[in-house]
């Protein structure tokens, strides 16, 4: 398995620092999802993002992933259109500085749509999405995230968009949080998983809807499980650490979680 880290981890740093971080850490690549702390926008950002990849690679360190907001479950049509055509401006981004990989999302279920016209929805964007990134040479991966957390019903999406452009983007707190095993996620979504995310996290109290986010091996995530898992079934891409410092400034900083987290990784036994 190659390690990466999101840039959520660190809203403060510059480019610069992200790829001398991840080449003395020992990481990888990054997934950038934020560049000078901001969010990246695939039109007015086409530069920048691309001399932040150039950056990365200079020092010898991959970009895997672009990180799109991208939420295709809407039940306003124009909406829905206005994500697609953004989808559409991050499959060039892509293209066009070599990124393989771009993660969306489902979104949460709007007011009055049932789960089936949801999951249908998402299915018929990213059905629409996947010849233009088959061409462009980019996958776009669907996360484990919101209503879509389950791999169930992210497997549901899957079987109605056969292109192999559309793949599974695992999540490792979304799918344990509504109960699902590292095996079920696999059995579900093995054939399609392009990318992971690892986090750990934990409940203040028992039954809680609430989490708070920990370092690798403090949580109840079964993040050692799932690599093992993966493992076991001959995953050899990528896992990157989701440190969401940008949402969550309360977390440690990432002079200290992004070395907890390769050193965690690369101690494992798989």
């Amino acid at each position: 398995m190659k390690f990466a880290f999101s840039t959520l981890a660190c809203p403060d740093w510059s480019v610069e620092q992200v790829a001398a971080a991840a080449a003395n850490l020992g990481y990888d690549g990054v997934e950038l999802r934020l560049l000078d702390g901001e969010l990246i926008d695939p039109i007015r950002d086409h530069e920048k993002v691309a001399a932040a990849v150039a950056r990365c690679r200079e020092a010898g360190i991959e970009v895997r992933a672009l990180d799109t907001s991208c939420r295709f479950n809407q039940s306003d049509d124009d909406e829905r259109e206005r994500q697609i055509a953004a989808a559409r401006a991050w499959i060039a981004l892509a293209r066009a500085v070599q990124v393989p990989l771009l993660r969306v999302f489902g979104g949460e279920d709007p007011e009055g749509m049932d789960r089936r016209e949801g999951t249908s929805a998402v299915a018929a964007a990213l059905a629409r999405l996947g010849p233009t990134a088959e061409a462009a040479g980019v996958t776009v991966a669907l996360e484990t995230h919101d209503a879509f957390a389950s791999a169930h019903r992210v497997a549901d999406v899957l079987s109605a968009v056969p292109s192999p452009a559309i793949a599974a983007l695992w999540d490792s707190h979304h799918p344990y949080r509504v109960g699902e095993s590292p095996d079920q996620v696999l059995d579900l979504l093995g054939a399609r998983l392009a990318h992971v995310h690892v986090k750990d996290a934990r409940r203040p109290t028992a039954g809680s809807p609430d989490w708070q986010l920990v370092l690798l091996g403090e949580g109840e995530v079964p993040v050692r499980e799932m690599l093992r898992a993966l493992a076991r079934r001959g995953y050899a891409g990528w896992v990157s650490v989701e440190w969401e410092k940008k949402w969550h400034p309360e977390i440690p900083d990432p002079e200290i979680a992004l070395p907890q987290h390769i050193a965690w990784l690369r101690g494992l036994a798989l």
